[in-house]
């Protein structure tokens, strides 16, 4: 059946969203990778690294936990509805939410603060009650206490970034993170010049106290700075913030009642998370009194690599979620399931066209790829211990993008319930292969068995989450276009195969395959990835992947119309 021209149009629209979203994304994630190597070269990447690492991820774990999942998924649609059909166009909704979290987000990172010796006692491993990882349990305490404050400002962030998403001005959301990135660049910067790597012999050791105070505050200190860069914008879009305290009877009890099933499902899915930070945290903390050994992976190495591992995911797949939401949302609210189930398979396939290339291609990278970021300073000789958890987390990520893009259909149907009840099987079964796995391997295999279990967990979410999604839609005479999407995948497999197995062969005949510079790496992986995209983008063109040209051309045309105006 041929599309019309409403529902090429809609699809133009959040594909050109998208475009000006990923470009911004693009830029900080490789602000991202600066501040990783420049964290790997300060404080290399076993138990010194982890203690701040772990004491820096947990309060946006617990902003995650306490209200992340209604800022992201809850309040988009609420937030159109309101512009849509408030007479005052969704001003005083605005003001109230906005009012409320600030409160609740204020009174939530004090009461954090407070407690932070409880609060890590839930994140990390009981190796840490031992007494000889005395003063690295008051370091990492210590850094949650400056970096517990996050919570506030990554709340405000998310949702003066969403309020500018209702309003379609996707870019500065996707645009703020660059100036974290930048405060965090100084940060560590200024760390080296003033304390230097840490030398190999302290790799295992506690901070003194004014390097706590100066990477914690410094890594707070960016949060605040990714929030502030929003406020001109929020001018900018006609936003006129004015507190409010009339939260009675205006709405949002409705959108704290939709929030209720979300908020279960982020804790399901933050208690999953907080078993896997957990058990990555005993990995290096078991080197400590068992000779040294070095060979140990933890927290650092899985979160640095799955860091890596979500480029495709945060440049595509989450600018074009971003974008499709309030379409989804529209289209849902109008009952309109056959048009939300074409607009979901198609963006499904738009993102898997990215994703799956880079996921099979990531083993033959992921040596040169480890090089580049990681072999600097503390961490240069302990590098190699990131290159079996980047190649295993390629699989992970195409079915996570699966998952996560079906979820976007059930939250624009408002049906955050059945979203629970799915990621309830995602975290029983990511905690149950992470505790086994990590049971049945040693210190040095702990970053890549929590690799594997998050795989399998998502293996099973998106294979349950589009299932019910598919019937749900069917009983509205909608549908997901599995046939169309079978037939993609295919495709888009065997010509993802074959431009690795051209990469392959690229990187197996290039001379000075071990030189370990710098500099012949970044070489390599160049040559590699080129080989490997030039040949994918051609099969594409003969087996008419339409997806792959279609995001070619629209993040080509962005690329050309500044250009244009010039």
């Amino acid at each position: 059946m041929p599309e019309s021209t409403d529902t090429r149009e809609d699809q133009e629209g959040v594909l050109t969203s998208s475009a000006v979203m990923a470009a911004g994304t693009l830029v900080s994630r490789f602000s991202g990778y600066l501040r990783s190597l420049l964290l790997a070269a300060a404080l290399g990447n076993l138990l010194h690294a982890d203690l701040f690492t772990i004491g820096n991820t947990v309060p946006n774990m617990l902003y995650i936990l306490l209200a992340g999942g209604i800022f992201n998924a809850v309040l988009v649609p609420q937030l159109v509805r309101s512009m849509s059909q408030d007479p005052d166009g969704g001003e005083a909704y605005t003001n109230r939410i906005i009012t409320l979290a600030a409160l609740f987000l204020g009174a939530v990172s004090v009461l954090l603060v407070v407690a932070a010796p409880w609060v890590m006692g839930i994140f990390l491993s009981p190796d840490y009650d031992r007494p000889e990882l005395a003063e690295q349990r008051d370091s990492v305490i210590a850094f949650a206490r400056f970096c517990l404050p996050q919570v506030f400002f990554y709340g405000m962030f998310v949702l003066l970034g969403q309020v500018l998403n209702a309003r379609r001005r996707f870019g500065p959301m996707m645009w703020a993170p660059i100036a974290n990135n930048l405060v965090s660049i100084a940060v560590l910067v200024g760390y080296l010049v003033f304390y230097g790597p840490v030398p190999k012999a302290d790799l295992l050791s506690a901070y003194s106290p004014a390097q706590e105070a100066w990477l914690g505050v410094g890594a707070t200190a960016g949060i605040a700075v990714q929030l502030l860069v929003l406020v001109p914008f929020l001018k900018a879009a006609g936003v006129r913030y004015r507190p409010r305290f009339d939260f009675r009877g205006t709405g949002l009890g409705h959108t704290l009642r939709l929030g209720l099933w979300t908020v279960l499902f982020v804790i399901v899915n933050q208690v999953a998370y907080a078993v896997v930070v957990r058990l990555a945290s005993g990995g290096t903390a078991q080197a400590v009194g068992s000779g040294g050994d070095s060979d140990a992976t933890g927290y650092t190495v899985y979160s640095q690599a799955f860091l890596i591992v979500m480029v495709p995911h945060a440049v595509v797949t989450v600018s074009l979620a971003t974008a499709l939401l309030p379409l989804l949302s529209a289209q849902g609210n109008r009952g309109d399931l056959r048009a939300l189930g074409g607009s979901l398979s198609r963006v499904l396939r738009t993102a898997l066209a990215v994703v799956v290339p880079f996921a099979v291609l990531l083993p033959v990278v992921a040596p040169d790829l480890a090089a580049v970021l990681w072999d600097w300073g503390a961490a240069s000789s302990t590098y190699t211990l990131y290159v079996l958890s980047l190649s295993l987390f390629g699989v992970g990520i195409v079915f996570f993008t699966v998952h996560y893009l079906v979820l976007r259909g059930f939250y624009a149907l408002e049906l955050t319930r059945t979203v629970f009840f799915i990621q309830c099987v995602v975290a029983a079964t990511n905690i149950a292969a992470a505790i086994v796995l990590v049971r049945l391997t040693d210190p040095v295999h702990t970053a890549p068995a929590l690799v594997v279990a998050y795989t399998a967990s998502y293996v099973v979410g998106s294979l349950v989450s589009y299932l019910v999604l598919r019937r749900r839609l069917a009983a509205g005479s909608g549908q997901l276009e599995s046939a169309v999407l079978v037939r993609f995948l295919v495709r888009v497999v065997i010509a993802a195969g074959i431009a690795t197995f051209a990469a392959w062969g690229v990187a197996m005949t290039l001379p000075g395959r071990d030189d370990p510079s710098h500099l012949a790496a970044v070489a390599r992986l160049a040559l590699v990835a080129a080989a490997d995209v030039l040949v994918f983008l051609v099969l594409a063109r003969l087996m008419r992947l339409a997806e792959v040209t279609e995001v070619i051309d629209t993040f080509a045309g962005r690329l050309r119309r500044p250009a244009a105006r010039r």
